[in-house]
């Protein structure tokens, strides 16, 4: 399977990405490797870093519901979750290491980059271990010291989907957009033009004109500086503007139709990051109560359920959970559903207290 620039195979090796780190993806030309995605993507693109940092600092200041303090605790760190949803949400996987103290406790927990975290299967097709390579260096993992916190991904076993491959079309076209219309005001706004060379008696520039010509045009009137400069024209030459326009290219429709395909691969609601035209959502209280019901609770529910299940050996039959009564944007919903509870008079009191997660 090809994603983020590897294929898996039996032994998860994967070779180098489709471009090499640090060096920007031509206008207009979808990123492959995945530090390029988020090079182009999420240092480069303000809609899509605005959608992955709403959610990841979401999932960051979610309130946790522990039924141990020390489980609380570690997963709880500065940092920890707000890291991890970032990396699910960019990667599709999240590796966070177990660390142990001198008496064999989990005494933290540390999260590992997962462009650098390949799955070493056994015989039996199951994770064997997982290689950290940083460099020439490659540190091999016990399994039991790793939580693999992975989205569904359909065509990989071992690996999850993130969205920024899904994105990465509409963050190419949002990009070049932008591009687009930076060039556009260094040139003062003005659509280009053409010069016509017309002598009169059939003749054309010659090789060493056309060359002085481009380098002057270049030299003297391209630029925000050398707009509006008056030019002068000799030797059957005249100026004929283009008839291109912004409008004629629904520049603006294009480029608020590419962030609102971003702002849905992240799964967030266009209204809360200001992109104008949404009318999904009647105001912006039930765009913020719709980004934490079908977007922050599922990824924070996944994460910290693996963190549980990774923790198991120490803390047994433990509870790990974001304390819904204390999310503001579903206060109204809690206080719907506690109002509903109390007036089922056919329940009993346990049962009421099971339907309100109340322990």
């Amino acid at each position: 399977m090809a994603w983020f620039g590897w294929k898996s195979g039996r032994d998860g090796a994967r070779p180098a990405l489709a471009r090499a780190a640090g060096v920007a993806a031509p206008i207009g030309v979808w990123p492959q490797g995945y530090e390029a995605q988020v090079r182009a993507g999420y240092c480069g693109n303000a809609v899509a870093q605005r959608a992955v940092r709403l959610v990841a600092e979401a999932v960051g200041g979610a309130p946790l519901d522990a039924s141990d303090p020390a489980l609380a605790a570690l997963a709880g760190a500065p940092g920890l979750l707000e890291t991890v949803a970032a990396q699910v949400l960019l990667h599709g996987n999240a590796f966070v290491q177990i660390l142990r103290d001198a008496d064999g406790a989990a005494a933290a927990l540390f999260p590992l980059r997962p462009e650098r975290v390949t799955v070493e299967l056994g015989a039996d097709g199951w994770p064997a271990a997982y290689l950290y390579r940083v460099g020439v260096r490659a540190t091999r993992l016990d399994p039991a010291a790793v939580v693999h916190v992975r989205r569904f991904n359909p065509v990989d076993d071992h690996y999850g989907l993130g969205c920024l491959g899904a994105a990465s079309g509409a963050i190419a076209i949002h990009n070049a957009a932008s591009s687009w219309s930076k060039a556009l005001l260094d040139n003062a706004a003005r659509p280009s033009g053409a010069l016509v060379y017309d002598a009169g008696d059939g003749s054309v520039l010659s090789p060493d004109q056309f060359r002085r010509l481009r380098e002057e045009m270049e030299q003297g009137f391209a630029g925000a500086a050398n707009a509006g400069r008056p030019m002068l024209l000799e030797g059957g030459l005249k100026w004929q503007a283009m008839s291109l326009t912004p409008a004629d290219m629904d520049f603006a429709g294009t480029k608020a139709a590419a962030a609102r395909e971003i702002a849905l691969a992240f799964g967030v609601p266009p209204m809360l990051l200001g992109l104008p035209g949404d009318s999904t959502h009647a105001n912006y209280r039930e765009a913020n109560r719709a980004l934490w019901r079908l977007t922050v609770l599922p990824l924070a529910g996944a994460i910290l359920t693996a963190l549980r299940d990774g923790l198991s050996p120490w803390f047994a039959d433990a509870t790990l959970e974001v304390d819904l009564d204390r999310v503001p944007a579903l206060v109204e919903d809690r206080e719907r559903l506690w109002r509903m509870v109390a007036s089922a008079d056919f329940l009993s009191r346990d049962e009421k207290r099971q339907m309100v997660d109340w322990s």
